[in-house]
């Protein structure tokens, strides 16, 4: 991790001060390579690649909203556990994504959206005493329990994760 002294880019620097706005007392902490990833960003931080929330945005058909899934680093989405919930969805491209966020693909924070999300949280967040999510840039994170996260963003806790299929035998 890098220097926390250095000044952070514009975009993790407005989750920064939401952040202290809202109460949370981690700051945001600077990767010195990409967290594009779950496996990047834990490997950075060093924890498991489970303990990563990482933001999926999906288009919602009916009325184009954004659908917000915060996902364990090691889970697989269950797109059709989601559309149960949410109603039929559509993949959110690189523009969705930023105009309706405020955020790039690989920084999506869980707050400070330009567009209120529909949001769920997988539930498997909560197996851990802390978390780590993306804060607004791709080498930005911040730490936080799945409580606050849940707190903070007021989304539906969910079992979103799509089940590995048995071994063949």
């Amino acid at each position: 991790m890098t220097d926390t002294a250095a000044p952070l880019p514009s975009s993790a620097q407005r989750v920064a001060d939401l952040l202290v706005s809202m109460g949370h007392d981690k700051p945001v902490v600077m990767l010195p390579s990409t967290g594009r990833t779950s496996a990047e960003a834990a490997a950075a931080v060093g924890c498991d690649v489970a303990e990563i929330a990482k933001s999926i945005i999906f288009r919602r058909l009916s009325d184009d909203a954004p659908v917000l899934v915060i996902a364990s680093g090691a889970n697989r989405v269950d797109e059709a556990k989601v559309t149960a919930l949410t109603g039929p969805l559509g993949k959110a491209d690189a523009k969705f994504v930023r105009d309706k966020t405020g955020y790039a693909i690989g920084g999506v924070c869980p707050v400070g959206h330009v567009v209120k999300p529909v949001m769920l949280i997988d539930r498997d967040l909560f197996n851990f005493d802390s978390i780590w999510a993306a804060a607004g840039h791709p080498h930005a994170l911040f730490s936080l329990t799945a409580a606050q996260l849940e707190k903070m963003t007021g989304g539906a806790v969910a079992d979103v994760r799509l089940e590995a299929p048995p071994p063949a035998h």
